[in-house]
């Protein structure tokens, strides 16, 4: 069974960059035509779809933060990254990644790691 862990700091400052890892065992991030997904849940609110990038390498990111989100891979660590640029108070939220054998879409997803708190405070 595919699992996931998420890691990175906890605490960032305002408009610095928000950078997290989440690293795939019990399968490879290459595997055909699985989705590996970022997510988020406010405080307060509901899940936010931040982005996603497959099994080819092909990325799709939420409209509200394709200026600011970048997802990345590293295939030999079967690891992928996402970096959120310029982040303020309002991104602080608990950060998941997801993985979907069909799509990426939340109701898609099969496999989710634990999730990470970062907090966005200076």
């Amino acid at each position: 069974q595919v699992r996931l862990q998420e890691s990175g700091p906890g605490l960032v400052k305002p408009s610095q960059t928000l950078s997290l890892t989440c690293t795939v065992s019990g399968g490879s991030i290459t595997t055909s035509y699985y989705s590996w997904t970022w997510i988020r849940r406010p405080p307060g609110k509901g899940l936010e779809w931040m982005g996603a990038i497959t099994f080819d390498g092909t990325t799709y990111y939420n409209e509200s933060l394709k200026t600011r989100a970048s997802i990345s891979r590293d295939i030999s660590k079967d690891q992928f990254s996402l970096q959120l640029n310029s982040v303020h108070p309002e991104d602080t939220a608990l950060y998941y990644c997801a993985a979907g054998s069909t799509g990426w879409d939340l109701h898609e997803l099969e496999n989710w790691g634990q999730g990470t708190l970062v907090i966005v405070s200076s």
